[in-house]
């Protein structure tokens, strides 16, 4: 859930003190609260007070690669045999599995592209050179070690010794100094040789347990296996006991977990793999294959503080919009099927989801009260605003009481993190609170509240300046900034020029592009008003 771009202190707690009350009478789901700006210091100052954690950022809620990739997937080690590899790709009908060095180490993927790759390669050379590693043997082979040799692992080629002892012995020392790896029934005379020669391992065929074994072994520093299988069976096992780490793909494309989901699609479409790994900045989050982008996710929503989706976070428009919680005029957002909608002419979100807390009996806790407390008295400026009714009223005084707060001290302490003008950058105080209202011309609206209203010459013309920036980056017909002074209750109002519609407002003018609005301190409904009745003038004009 979240609430409207450039979120203000109403937008912020409502979104979070909603999401514990969701989060407690519907276990069956998971809410969670977010934001899609930056807070003010007025949110920020409520929840360092309260050590809490404000709603994480999204700059974006398409769908991205975070919501298909599969967390929950087997792994192998890079040591495992291929045999293992192969196993469980065909058992669990998997496309790849990522392969680990001592299970937190990301080393590479191994699927059946990279084991055909190496069972094909084995057969386009004469002899092919094996990597073995001797506790692989137990893991592919039916059997048992007669003896385990010095080293661990080794590169040898595969001789069986089915021929003739003098021809086996010829071939055999053709191959040195690279000693082969024995795969023999009891043919003593070639398994003398063998030990003789220090080959780095013997397989012995064909051999049933404990059985007793007529060559010395004792100044063999290479190890002795005894398999059940056959020579050809054993022979075939023996191949697939590599380690991983000789056969995986150990640089294969990768995602980030924040990548748009139709980016990783195409990615991985043109790719000649199955599968790839997905990494949150350098830490491994997941796999995704083909089968994670058969279908587009689509997110769940629920709309707070605001209602119409050109004002909530970027790939709102791709999600289903669950509830709306607002008190705002209703915008133009379609939703596909029904959904809860509350709206009520009230002076905050968080009055509206006080109400909720009270309509599920839900109690509310200290903490929740003084973030309730505080996006209501932020909104509704220190209960002064003429958005403000009764039941804001109602609702401050209940959960005052239960944060054990004083409305005046709090208040004060709240409205101290407001600045001047001339302390801010313009470009910060209007992106702020800056929403666009699209009516017969575009416009935007931006707030600030603010300690004095004396600086105001000083920066006007600096301010104007960044108004019409602002204008043309947003393509917008015109941009006003409403000025407030909260504790005397004034304001004042900059406008980039728009001479027909200047000349319709009802305010004093002090300068060119400045007026003066006395007792004015809701934008909603004190200013914006005014100016719908400017545009609908506008538009009722003859040649507009």
């Amino acid at each position: 859930m979240t609430g409207h771009k450039n979120p203000d202190m109403d937008s912020i707690c409502s979104v979070y003190c909603y999401s514990i009350l969701k989060n407690k009478i519907d276990t069956k789901n998971r809410y969670i609260p977010i934001r899609c700006g930056h807070l003010n210091k007025q949110t920020r100052l409520v929840f360092d007070k309260l050590n809490l954690k404000a709603p994480r950022l999204m700059k974006n809620i398409s769908p991205v690669v975070a919501d298909v990739a599969k967390r929950d997937i087997p792994t192998l080690d890079m040591n495992d045999p291929v045999f293992s590899a192969i196993r469980r790709l065909d058992e669990e009908n998997l496309s790849v599995i990522p392969v680990f060095e001592e299970e937190t180490e990301f080393r590479g993927i191994i699927s059946l592209h990279e084991i055909s790759g190496f069972l094909i390669n084995d057969n386009l050379v004469k002899r092919p050179v094996y990597r073995f590693r001797i506790n692989n043997f137990k893991i592919v082979l039916p059997g048992y070690f007669y003896r385990r040799g010095k080293e661990q692992e080794f590169d040898a080629p595969i001789m069986t010794g089915a021929m003739p002892y003098e021809i086996s012995k010829e071939r055999i020392n053709k191959m040195l100094p690279l000693k082969p790896l024995l795969v023999i029934g009891l043919r003593e005379d070639i398994l003398q040789f063998a030990v003789e020669e220090q080959f780095p391992a013997v397989i012995l065929t064909g051999m049933s347990k404990d059985e007793e074994l007529p060559i010395d072994f004792s100044n063999y520093e290479g190890t002795v296996f005894c398999s059940h299988s056959d020579t050809a069976e054993t022979i075939r096992l023996l191949r697939l006991s590599t380690p991983l780490k000789n056969v995986m793909n150990k640089t294969p494309e990768s995602l980030q977990s924040d990548q748009s989901f139709d980016e990783a699609k195409s990615t991985l479409m043109n790719s000649r793999l199955r599968g790839l790994p997905v990494f949150e900045d350098e830490c491994f989050s997941g796999i995704v294959t083909r089968r994670c982008f058969i279908e587009k996710p689509q997110k769940k929503l629920i709309l707070m503080d605001h209602n119409e989706i050109d004002q909530s976070v970027p790939g709102a428009d791709q999600t289903e919009i669950l509830e709306i919680l607002d008190h705002h005029r209703l915008g133009n957002s379609r939703t596909k099927e029904p959904i809860y909608v509350y709206a009520k002419p009230v002076g905050s979100t968080c009055t509206i989801v006080y109400s909720h807390f009270k309509i599920n009996m839900v109690e509310i806790d200290a903490e929740t009260a003084t973030l309730l407390i505080s996006g209501i008295l932020s909104d509704t400026v220190l209960l002064k605003s003429p958005t403000t009714t009764e039941l804001d009223r109602v609702a401050v005084d209940e959960l005052l009481s239960i944060a054990n707060l004083e409305l005046k001290t709090f208040g004060q302490e709240l409205f101290s993190q407001n600045t001047s003008l001339e302390e801010t950058e313009p470009v910060e105080v209007l992106k702020a609170d800056f929403k666009i209202y699209r009516e017969q011309l575009n416009i935007g609206i931006s707030q600030a509240e603010v300690i004095t209203l004396e600086d105001i010459d000083r920066v006007k013309e600096k301010y104007l300046s960044s108004m019409e920036a602002l204008r043309k980056n947003k393509n917008l017909d015109w941009v006003l900034l409403l000025v407030t002074n909260v504790i005397k209750e004034e304001s004042c109002l900059l406008v980039t020029k728009l001479e027909i519609a200047e000349s319709k407002l009802i305010y004093d003018k002090i300068s060119e592009q400045l007026y003066s609005l006395p007792g004015i301190l809701s934008r909603k409904k004190q200013l914006l008003p005014e100016i719908l009745r400017v545009l609908e003038e506008l538009k009722s004009k003859p040649g507009n």
